[in-house]
């Protein structure tokens, strides 16, 4: 495992960051953030390590953290383990029967308790949930133009049971299977879901980690960062092309949750070391921000 890079400074530097820090920690102490986490972050050793500092210091300081995961590396790798090629049809995996066993066995199993037992190690509490468990997400199957087989749409979320181990002092983290209503289990997108997680829970904020630095006016351009935007200012940002491709699926969970009741929803960039902290705690954050 490749270890974290660390920056000498001052102890008055040191200093100097907390106090920044104080109001911000002030504000969302006691609230509740949700995280996706996926992406680049969840592939490289450093950067996995410094989101899990990121998590524990956050709990630390009294917020309660969510940790919403995806894993499509490590499905695509034991599906290419079992001769099984990785099928998908408008940016969504074709989960047929076979596959969604693969999709249960990784995520709720290795992916997630590989998660918990990395933030216990590094002395945080955390409880490994999926959506079977207490029936947290219930799902039907999504609809869509081309069949997608058993990739679901949440109909409800169980939040008693995300509630209760916030309030035990855990730190949950879920995998994104679904129940369905007659038996079936479905694969869901981890932003769709972490998006309604943080709904239900009328969460301060949601946090969808990503491997881009934001939404850009210009693709090709790294400086046309545009740090906030209104849920009201989607549709023209559509039309003008702004937002597409990829960005929109994104964009459409963030607008979703605030709808929802989330003050938040923010999309920052996973490849960037400590970038939850960056967004919480300084005045300048990072990436993008829609309310």
């Amino acid at each position: 495992m490749t270890t974290e890079k660390h920056i000498k400074i001052s102890n008055s530097d040191r200093a100097h960051v907390l106090v920044q820090a104080m109001p911000y920690i002030k504000k969302l102490s006691g609230e509740t953030i949700v995280v996706k986490y996926g992406g680049n972050a969840m592939i490289d050793d450093a950067l996995k390590e410094a989101v899990m500092n990121d998590i524990i210091l956050m709990q630390l300081v009294s917020i309660q953290v969510v940790l919403v995961h995806g894993g499509g590396p490590e499905i695509n790798a034991m599906l290419k383990k079992i001769g099984k090629e990785s099928k998908f049809i408008g940016g969504m995996r074709y989960t047929d029967a076979e596959t969604v066993e693969i999709v249960q066995q990784v995520l709720a199993g290795k992916v997630n308790k590989d998660l918990v037992q990395l933030l216990e190690d590094k002395g945080g509490k955390a409880i490994g949930l999926c959506g079977l468990d207490g029936s947290l997400l219930k799902a039907d199957k999504l609809p869509a133009a081309e069949d997608l087989g058993f990739v679901g749409e949440i109909r409800d979320v169980n939040a008693k049971i995300l509630e209760d181990s916030l309030s035990a002092g855990y730190i949950p983290v879920v995998s994104t299977v679904a129940a369905g209503y007659h038996g079936e289990v479905y694969n869901i997108n981890a932003d769709v879901a972490a998006a309604r997680i943080a709904a239900s829970l009328k969460a301060r904020k949601l946090i969808l980690m990503t491997d881009v630095v934001g939404l850009l006016r210009d693709k090709d351009d790294e400086s046309s960062l545009i740090p906030v935007v209104t849920v009201s200012d989607v549709p023209k940002l559509k039309r003008e092309g702004v937002i597409s491709g990829g960005m929109i699926p994104k964009i459409d969970c963030c607008v979703e949750a605030v709808r929802r009741g989330v003050e938040r929803a923010h999309i920052i960039d996973g490849r960037t070391p400590h970038s939850i902290l960056v967004e919480l705690f300084t005045d300048e954050g990072i990436g993008t921000m829609f309310y």
